[in-house]
């Protein structure tokens, strides 16, 4: 025998071991796994015709051409069925209205390849979304697609939900990863909602207004206290957090 004799197993127990346990392989739906590899291989085959686009400055009807392919090959939309081009909203016209069984989730605003997207054109498409009571809003000159989540009130919060350039330098994976939260499956299955709120609650602003609320800011009276022995004034502290080191101005 052996010097380390194996330990007898009592019925009904689990054996010991020191051996690690592997770790949990995550189980992928086939539904996902065939959406990315979708968005891979458009991601890849798009990238040509894109620059194509860009180096000869593409006017806005070539560039949504290109998009309306890539809605379909890249992102699972049906043509017919799940986009509305030309989109009326009280006398305006938002380029795309998305539906997923036939309910509409989203507007698309197009500008050409070579227009950077600002904070007016996410101005003109929030109109429409406001208008028909629509949370998602994606912009996009075909290189550049950016979604942004609307929620309604007095301001209505607009928050940027993800950002993916088919032409920058990150890996082919990455992009994919990003647009896949695009797809008509995981839109179906409001996946980008998740990311959303992710990205939602640790935004520069819900980092600030945690910070600022009563609980920190008396939590911090109390430690200022505990190390000089002087009782500050909440309303100081408040202040001076706000306007000397987060510098930031909240709305109401």
């Amino acid at each position: 025998m052996s010097e380390q004799a194996a330990q007898p197993v009592v019925e009904g127990e689990a054996p010991t071991s020191t051996a690690r346990k592997a770790p949990a392989v995550k189980v992928v739906p086939k539904w996902e796994s065939d959406a990315r590899s979708r968005v891979r291989a458009a991601v890849r085959r798009f990238n040509k015709p894109l620059n194509d686009l860009v180096v000869r400055d593409a006017n806005e009807g070539d560039t949504r051409l290109l998009i309306t392919d890539f809605l379909c090959e890249a992102l699972g939309y049906d043509k017919y069925e799940d986009l509305t081009t030309e989109y009326q909203v009280k006398g305006e016209f938002a380029d795309y209205g998305v539906r997923i069984d036939k309910q509409l989730v989203a507007f698309i605003e197009v500008k050409r390849c070579s227009q950077k997207l600002t904070a007016k054109h996410l101005r003109q498409v929030q109109m429409y979304a406001v208008n028909e009571g629509v949370e998602w809003m994606i912009l996009s000159n075909g290189q550049v697609w950016r979604a942004y989540h609307m929620t309604p009130g007095l301001p209505v919060a607009i928050d940027l939900a993800l950002e993916a350039d088919l032409l920058d330098e990150s890996s082919l994976a990455s992009k994919a990863d990003v647009l896949f939260y695009l797809t008509k499956e995981a839109f179906k299955r409001r996946l980008i909602d998740d990311l959303w709120k992710a990205r939602a609650a640790t935004s520069p602003r819900s980092l600030a207004q945690a910070l600022l609320s009563e609980t920190v800011i008396d939590a911090v009276r109390k430690e200022l206290r505990r190390q000089t022995g002087y009782n500050a004034d909440v309303v100081e502290i408040h202040r001076i957090l706000r306007d000397e080191i987060l510098q930031v101005t909240l709305s109401p």
